[in-house]
């Protein structure tokens, strides 16, 4: 990969993950379907080579992926997840990548549990961002450590159906709740982006929707997605309420540069919560 690539790469993804709605995961070893990933309108995609492809598949899946990634222009939106560094697929992904030439998006770490371990990827695919996906008990209370490992860092995601097995708990909201949070917190602290954990009824677009709305809330700035019928109700998900935005409107419009605080509609308004209208109406390309 050239210098000017990496360059390139670390412009576009600092701004790029931290906006991103959508993460489409899209199997390794169907290279029939990539493409169609890229065109569903998702955010980003993500070619997997790790839970989705069958260990027997994995090495076609590498060299079907990492052929797939070489013939994309600079500033693509496909990247990889490797698997975890612990096991020979982990370290086969991470050596094919550094010595395929292909330019990767991003690379997401599988099941990452220390900062070590970001920092053995950073130093094999120089310059290419990372996402940390923290899937296990052991991940999560070392979370606020992976955040702050690397500068090519750039966003950690979380892994609930793992986590859940990892804790013995139910998959579902309430039980991840602490989870969820205590990653978004992680992540906040070193300014990554928080991509939460696939919803995964395919069929159940309301469910979809409902629970990006309440990562939103949480502070989630994407969410991975496993079909591309998820694009439409995750993107609906982190779309603000139109009264929401109409408020963020007043807010930032009647913001003045000496102001240390103001009143809008009787409202006590100050620099947090005019970042935070500034913020949202990025979100809505306003």
């Amino acid at each position: 990969m050239s210098v000017d690539v990496r360059a390139h790469l670390r412009v576009h993804l600092r701004v790029h993950l931290r906006d991103v709605r959508s993460l489409l995961f899209v199997p390794g070893n169907r290279p029939e379907r990539y493409a169609k990933a890229g065109a569903s309108g998702a955010d980003t995609v993500c070619i997997d080579l790790e839970d989705a492809v069958p260990p027997t598949e994995r090495t076609a899946a590498r060299a079907a992926a990492l052929a797939f990634l070489r013939a994309q222009p600079a500033g693509h939106a496909y990247g990889l997840r490797i698997s975890r560094l612990a096991c020979a697929d982990g370290l086969r992904d991470l050596l094919a990548v550094a010595e395929a030439g292909a330019a990767p998006a991003f690379v997401m770490l599988a099941k990452t549990e220390s900062a070590a371990e970001i920092a053995i990827v950073a130093a094999h695919l120089p310059g290419v961002p990372l996402i940390a996906l923290v899937e296990s008990a052991l991940g999560l209370q070392a979370a606020a450590g992976i955040a702050h490992a690397h500068p090519q860092l750039q966003a950690l995601m979380f892994g609930g159906a793992d986590l859940a097995a990892d804790m013995g708990c139910a998959f579902a909201w309430e039980p991840l709740l602490l989870a969820r949070a205590t990653l978004v917190m992680a992540a906040a602290s070193a300014r990554l982006a928080a991509i939460d954990v696939p919803w995964l009824d395919v069929a159940d677009a309301e469910g979809t929707q409902a629970e990006t709305r309440r990562a939103a809330a949480l502070g989630c700035t994407g969410k991975a997605l496993i079909h591309p019928a998820q694009v439409a109700p995750v993107h609906a998900g982190f779309s603000p309420a139109p009264e929401a935005l109409a408020w963020a409107q007043r807010v930032v419009q009647a913001t003045t540069a000496d102001a240390a605080a103001m009143l809008v509609d009787g409202r006590l308004v100050d620099r947090p919560v005019v970042l935070a209208a500034q913020r949202l109406l990025r979100r809505a390309g306003t």
